[in-house]
């Protein structure tokens, strides 16, 4: 690739598109924000999203670059392998042919990928677990989930659906998760249930990042749910450490911003739960909220060489 030559870069999430013209180095050449308004419904988010990656393909040309692929991430089940947006929730999508759509609209070569497995990749490759060849990203924040990434690739599982790590049975009988059954590892670890188990108990609404900074203060409510939220993701990284036997554990998404008051005790607790298994490195990601976008990018690049 020369020098002039760029990928669009697209991560779709329900409230917004993080956006970018990336070179082939992983250097970040521009970056946009744009509304998704997934409630328009999904034929009107799929124009703004083929509108948005033709406006960065003619950004690219009048900077006298040459936008050579495209790549896109988005939310829910994603069948990389023909391009198509299976079930995606959040942005509305069924079986939307997105990669092929986006191919006849700009003629540029086109990757379609799973918006976790995409920030996965990035942080295998350029962020936090770059020195390691075998990584388990996981984002928590509404949900929880993972992207399974040994030498650079990610796993995406026979259906599209690998790294659910947050729809690990963890609490029997307990809280009842989205997906309907009790005790999945989303609904008692995630930003979203922290939040709302406090709120349940102290009556009053509370959002994850303020039991963390309660539980810092050793108010014994909060306390008390902060250990249960970390004690079951640490059940759920064991088990994960398990099935995957990774070198790094990265962990991404909104509550990572509780730093040490995080990091600290689930390091202690999944050390507890090792037995014969080697303890992975446990630590926060590095690339932010522009992890997908660059992941997205990566997808692209690596479409070019296929």
């Amino acid at each position: 690739m020369s020098p002039a030559d760029v990928v669009v870069a697209l991560d779709v999430g329900g409230t917004g598109m993080k956006c970018a013209l990336v070179r082939a180095d992983g250097v970040v050449l521009h970056t946009e924000r744009h509304p998704t308004d997934a409630g328009r419904g999904p034929d009107a988010v799929v124009d703004t999203v083929l509108g948005v990656a033709e406006g960065l393909a003619g950004k690219a040309r009048a900077d006298g670059l040459d936008p050579v692929a495209v790549g896109i991430a988005v939310p829910g089940v994603i069948d990389e392998e023909r391009g198509i947006a299976v079930w995606s929730a959040n942005v509305g999508f069924r079986d939307v042919p997105l990669r092929d759509l986006a191919h006849e609209r700009l003629g540029l070569p086109t990757a379609l990928g799973h918006d976790v497995r995409a920030g996965g990749l990035a942080e295998a490759r350029l962020g936090a677990g770059r020195e390691a060849g075998h990584v388990l990203f996981v984002a928590i924040g509404t949900g929880i989930a993972a992207a399974h990434v040994v030498d650079g690739t990610a796993a995406t599982g026979a259906h599209g659906a690998a790294g659910e790590i947050g729809h690990i049975l963890v609490r029997p009988g307990g809280p009842r998760c989205g997906c309907g059954r009790p005790g999945c590892l989303e609904a008692v670890s995630s930003a979203s249930a922290i939040g709302r188990r406090y709120s349940e108990l102290a009556a009053v609404p509370a959002t994850a990042a303020e039991v963390a900074d309660r539980a810092a203060a050793g108010e014994p409510l909060a306390v008390d749910v902060w250990r249960e939220a970390v004690e079951a993701l640490a059940d759920g990284l064991a088990t994960g450490q398990a099935l995957y036997d990774v070198e790094a554990v990265v962990l991404g998404g909104g509550l990572t911003r509780a730093g040490a008051r995080l990091l600290d005790p689930l390091r202690a607790a999944l050390h507890e739960r090792m037995t014969f298994h080697r303890e992975p490195r446990l630590v926060a990601a590095a690339l932010g909220d522009e992890a997908g976008c660059l992941g997205a990018a990566l997808l692209a690049l690596d479409s070019l060489e296929k």
